[in-house]
């Protein structure tokens, strides 16, 4: 940061984030699928540009895994830029000069919305592992609440990748009506046995470390950092591509010229890895990371119909543009391709774009103009047959 004033401790963006709040007292409860209300609770959201008078511009990003609602603001605890600032801000894709654009932290999380490190009313302690189990539906029901919020029936667009991916198919699933148009990007219908098991195993290496204490590491003091850094390690080799770490890294060493004969990070890839790992830490949440990695691992939106894609979207009325990358293995586009084959299958309007790309699945989130022009087209068309200049 420029600034000689530090951001904020992660820990005080739990409960008093540096954003947007809307508070839910004990008599609006969210429905959770778990079967437990949660009440009393609070969901942190950014807001960018202006409603126009009759409401019809409103955006919401749904953000992936460790999101936030910092999505084209600097963010309050790393000091740097937000997470898509590639797509959103004025004159991007998601005009923030025509649209009035909503990114919410979910629920479960760690910026503001109520999640496990959360402070639990009834205890005064934080919940830990006495918060309920967290779904994809939960998270858009929680979004639906603040649009209620808001004053916005409906809402004009709905943009995500990976997990915010899944919240995007939820939403036209659960609210066909509040969704004129919906872009998914780099995502599933629900998620695969291999992704289901990257999760686990990072899982088990926060439940590992010593320090997270059974999930009460925040009221004892403690920090499962060595565990949710390996977590994180996993995961990201998941987001890239061979290609791409070839690419990066090869096989070079790291500041040095020669293999040390030790398990120090001799390979530029192994420094890289570690780096990510513990600048994680120092934003995310342990017990954050277990919720909504296991809400992706529930999301199977055929489910309730019977195993059905195309029942799900039977009827809607929601214009669709699915984005998918050719490299990316922990969404392939086989993926993108059966959410495409079932709204065709209802019958929806549908376009779909397979982007050349080796950079595996975090390639929505970087510099990838094909998808810029593709989600500019798909926005710019439904805003025309929206009516909105």
């Amino acid at each position: 940061m420029s600034s000689a004033v530090p951001p904020p401790e992660p820990r005080s963006q739990i409960d008093d984030p540096s954003s947007l709040v809307a508070r839910f007292g004990p008599d609006e409860p969210l429905m959770m699928d778990a079967g437990t209300p949660l009440s009393s609770w609070q969901i942190a959201y950014q807001t960018y540009g202006t409603l126009n008078a009759d409401r019809s511009n409103a955006v919401l990003i749904c953000h992936a895994l460790t999101g936030d609602q910092h999505v084209a603001n600097v963010s309050p605890v790393t000091g740097k830029s937000g997470w898509w600032t590639t797509m959103i801000g004025p004159g991007k894709p998601v005009d923030t000069d025509r649209f009035f654009v909503i990114c919410a932290n979910v629920i479960g999380g760690c910026m503001g919305t109520t999640g496990p490190a959360s402070i639990n009313p009834a205890t005064g302690e934080p919940y830990a592992l006495d918060f309920p189990v967290v779904t994809i539906r939960d998270m858009v029901r929680a979004q639906a609440a603040l649009i209620d919020r808001l004053g916005i029936e409906k809402l004009f667009c709905v943009v995500g990748g990976s997990m915010g991916g899944m919240q995007v198919l939820q939403w036209a699933a659960s609210y066909p009506g509040r969704v004129f148009a919906a872009l998914p990007i780099a995502t599933a219908a629900r998620h695969s046995a291999q992704n289901i098991a990257f999760h686990e195993v990072g899982r088990q290496a926060v439940m590992a470390d010593p320090d997270w204490r059974g999930g009460r590491y925040l009221s004892e003091g403690t920090r499962p950092s060595k565990g949710l850094a390996v977590a994180r390690m996993g995961a990201h080799i998941t987001y890239l591509s061979e290609m791409a770490l070839h690419r990066k890294f090869g096989r070079n060493y790291q500041d040095r010229s020669a293999p040390t004969f030790s398990f120090d990070a001799d390979f530029q890839i192994e420094s890289y890895l570690r780096y990510q790992g513990l600048s994680f830490v120092e934003r995310f949440d342990a017990n954050s990371y277990l919720y909504v990695t296991r809400a992706m691992d529930y999301f199977d939106l055929a489910a309730e119909h019977g195993g059905s894609l195309a029942r799900v979207f039977k009827g809607s009325a929601t214009r669709f543009c699915v984005i998918s990358f050719t490299s990316d293995w922990l969404f392939p586009t086989s993926d993108s391709r059966a959410i495409v084959h079932a709204l065709n299958a209802a019958a929806a309007s549908v376009g779909f774009v397979e982007i050349e790309s080796d950079k595996g699945h975090d390639a929505f989130l970087l510099d990838e103009p094909e998808m810029f022009a593709a989600a500019r087209g798909f926005i710019d068309a439904a805003a025309r047959a929206r009516g909105i200049a």
